[in-house]
């Protein structure tokens, strides 16, 4: 199948339901499938088809998505551009991957003129409130004549950028196929019942290609415009939301909203969370407020959002909530891959062993664009080496236990970060936090814990560290805690270890 197959399922189902709601105004399959086929005619007539690229800068906006499945109507790569970048971060992104048009809303209109001159690539500037309409009315809303090839790349995606600069991953029709497929699998809904998806998120990120199952079974996404907390929360029961995403860090603000808990959920059926590991007391408060319907969920750029699936039953052992141990993994991989864990030597280990996540299958990209270097230390022996750390137990549980590049070694001994970070978590005072390690003297690297507090709620530094000493042990418990407003993140919601990180090692460099 082509990506574009999976609207294209939707609108043949169900040509005059309504494929999005935005601002409570209903867009029919019909209606976007007409204007994508428009777009994608216009898109040849320019000389643009398979191995082209195309941007669309803008926020969550039906018209935007649109233009995106436009682009995949005529076999172009995507690039996801985050408005909430920097214009000088998108403008390195559109330059590095070579993009040959781009799609924008008028907001953007002032970034997009500073920088054009310097973006002489790019063939096709189209507003899309002023000039998108225009601009293909004249071609007709039939399906145009493309050939597709499973290995055709659709989407080309800047890496998070947590431990460096962003390389271009190229996801295919085929890894895009196999992710839904992992979604609709575990994903269940009965014959004839169709979902409603809350794209809450940015649809550059994950909102997007959740929304894919979604118009495949001729469901309705619901485009939520402002990350209002309020927006997210009123939508779920006036649209009876079935499913949304969200990463952790949100979460966490929603259930401090107040009253939260006297709202309905009634429809929920899966509340998504991943992105970044969740904090076990967090998941069962979300558990108990939004009901049996949480859905943990682990993948990454390169193996897209589905390499392991915790689905809402695997929350529970019959009637009683899972152990803390089994709500700390991502659950069992996805049943079209392989999953393993390696050694340095890449052999395999054995069950429980700890090493890195590796994963091989028709999920994982193509490679890293006009980066054949990174490709083969990345994918090596058709092995998608993840970097992230990790294990599988006697039942098939997958648990991520950092990032490969975020542990430390402090004292001669290994400390992986996200297991002092559950144990802060846990305090009811704090929000989030990030556990690094810094340049000490005397152990080369000091555990630090830095902190993000609730609203008006207090604790210190020595209660927080006794904590861990208690829970951990003296080695694995932070040295120093520093408390901040909030802690800085990617426009995915993770937090930036990196960058807390360099403002200690540069400090200590400057001192040498």
């Amino acid at each position: 199948m082509a990506i574009i197959d999976f609207f294209d399922r939707g609108w043949r189902s169900a040509p005059d339901a309504a494929a999005y709601i935005q601002d409570e105004r209903a867009f029919s399959f019909r209606e976007v499938g007409e204007l994508s086929c428009r777009i994608a005619h216009a898109l040849q007539a320019a000389g643009l088809g398979c191995g082209a690229k195309g941007a669309v800068w803008a926020g969550n906006d039906v018209q935007a998505w649109t233009c995106t499945l436009g682009l995949w109507r005529a076999n172009m790569a995507w690039i996801p551009v985050n408005a909430r970048n920097v214009a000088e971060e998108n403008q390195a992104l559109l330059e590095a991957f070579d993009c040959d048009a781009v799609f924008y809303q008028q907001a953007y209109a002032p970034a997009i003129e500073a920088l054009r001159g310097a973006l002489p690539k790019v063939r096709l500037w189209i507003c899309i409130e002023t000039e998108l309409n225009a601009w293909c009315a004249a071609y007709p809303a039939t399906h145009p004549d493309v050939e597709y090839g499973l290995d055709d790349v659709v989407m080309l995606s800047p890496t998070g950028g947590t431990t460096g600069t962003p390389k271009g991953v190229m996801n295919t029709h085929r890894s895009i196929q196999t992710f839904v497929a992992h979604y609709m699998l575990g994903c269940h809904y009965g014959h004839g019942e169709r979902p409603v998806n809350l794209a809450a998120a940015p649809m550059t990120h994950t909102a997007g290609v959740l929304s894919l199952p979604t118009t495949a079974r001729g469901g309705t996404v619901v485009v939520v415009t402002k990350p209002d907390p309020a927006l997210m929360l009123g939508a779920i029961a006036r649209h009876r939301v079935t499913e949304f995403f969200l990463p952790p860090t949100v979460i966490y603000r929603l259930l401090e909203v107040p009253g939260i808990d006297q709202l309905d959920f009634s429809s929920l059926k899966y509340f998504l969370y991943g992105a970044a590991p969740m904090s076990v007391d967090k998941l069962k408060k979300a558990i108990k407020v939004f009901g049996p319907v949480m859905a943990g969920g682990y993948g990454q750029t390169e193996a897209p959002a589905s390499i392991a699936l915790l689905p809402p039953d695997q929350h529970f052992t019959g009637d009683t909530l899972a152990s803390d141990e089994r709500l700390s993994s991502v659950g069992r991989p996805s049943p079209l891959i392989r999953v393993e864990i390696m050694d340095e030597r890449n052999c395999i280990l054995a069950t429980g062993e700890t090493g890195e996540i590796c994963v091989r299958g028709d999920l994982v990209m193509k490679g890293y664009y006009k980066a054949p270097d990174k490709t083969a230390e990345t994918i090596i022996n058709g092995w998608l080496h993840t970097g992230d750390i990790g294990h599988l137990d006697a039942e098939g549980y997958l648990y991520v236990t950092d990032r490969k590049k975020d542990m430390l070694i402090t004292g001669g001994f290994n400390v992986y970060p996200s297991e002092v970070e559950q144990v802060i978590w846990a305090h009811p005072a704090v929000q989030d936090c990030a556990v690094i390690g810094v340049p000490d003297p005397q152990w080369g690297e000091a555990v630090k814990a830095v902190v993000e507090l609730n609203p008006g709620q207090s604790v210190t530094a020595e209660e927080l560290i006794a904590l861990c000493k208690e829970k951990l042990g003296s080695v694995k418990a932070p040295k120093s805690v520093e408390f901040m407003p909030t802690l800085p993140r990617s426009t995915a919601g993770k937090v930036l270890k990196k960058d807390l990180r360099a403002q200690y090692w540069a400090a200590a460099q400057r001192k040498i």
